[in-house]
């Protein structure tokens, strides 16, 4: 077997921590520094392309539709919701670390098909949070897979994406009838809750991580409310 190599290490800002790249042949992982588990590896991403697979759908006969994917990681989410949508719609990818985009736009990048240099990409490098709260009625839909969901593991500033502030936000971000999708690792009942009380309408499904084998993780659904239509209230 062809041993692990590293192509590549970026600091995780606002933590102590790095993300490291590693190769083996045409299979990718990305780690955690002082973690033995991977965070994301190019052989198990089932779940990610179905975030988008599982939203989309919902909002792709828009016109001109506006997606926005919260998390690069490997490009799986991005090029499942390029799929997903029309010729005119335009998918904003927002990601923390820069050098998570230059590794796509590098050797990544052929893991998802290089989703990075379709026409109706746009990247913002940053937090999704800073892109949510300046543009208000702006989104079809959004994609978030920011620090393994609601329980995240590097860092504390994702938790206000999963508060109620950060909900309301979200929901002010969409347009009327859009979408919120949520990945995470794992089953988290006080978050539906959370999503319940923020008003929105919310459907659970699951993702194998790889076709029918693997992890299963979590994925949250939610619509956010149909325009009032006028004269009603």
């Amino acid at each position: 077997m062809k041993p692990w190599v590293p192509l590549g290490r970026a600091p995780i800002p606002g933590t102590d921590d790095e993300l490291l790249l590693w190769q083996r042949g045409d299979e990718f992982s990305i780690r955690i520094s002082g973690y033995v588990s991977e965070l994301m590896n190019s052989r198990q991403h089932g779940s990610e392309e179905a975030l988008a697979t599982y939203a989309c759908p919902l909002i792709a006969e828009r016109a001109s539709a506006q997606v926005l994917v919260g998390g690069l990681g490997m490009g799986f989410t991005l090029a499942a919701a390029l799929r997903s949508v029309r010729a005119d719609a335009t998918v904003t990818v927002a990601e923390l670390v820069p050098e998570v985009v230059e590794w796509n736009r590098g050797p990544l990048g052929s893991a998802a098909g290089h989703p990075l240099t379709d026409p109706r990409t746009r990247v913002e490098v940053g937090d999704v949070a800073h892109v949510i709260r300046r543009q208000p009625a702006a989104f079809d839909a959004i994609l978030l897979d920011v620090d393994n969901g609601p329980e995240g593991m590097t860092q504390e500033d994702n938790d206000w994406l999963y508060a109620p502030k950060g909900l309301a936000a979200i929901r002010a971000a969409l347009r009327p009838g859009g979408v919120l999708a949520v990945w995470s690792v794992e089953a988290v009942p006080r978050f539906t809750t959370a999503l319940n009380r923020a008003g929105f309408t919310v459907h659970v499904r699951t993702a194998r991580a790889r076709g029918d084998r693997g992890a299963k993780h979590t994925i949250w659904i939610a619509r956010s409310p149909e325009q009032t239509r006028p004269g009603k209230k």
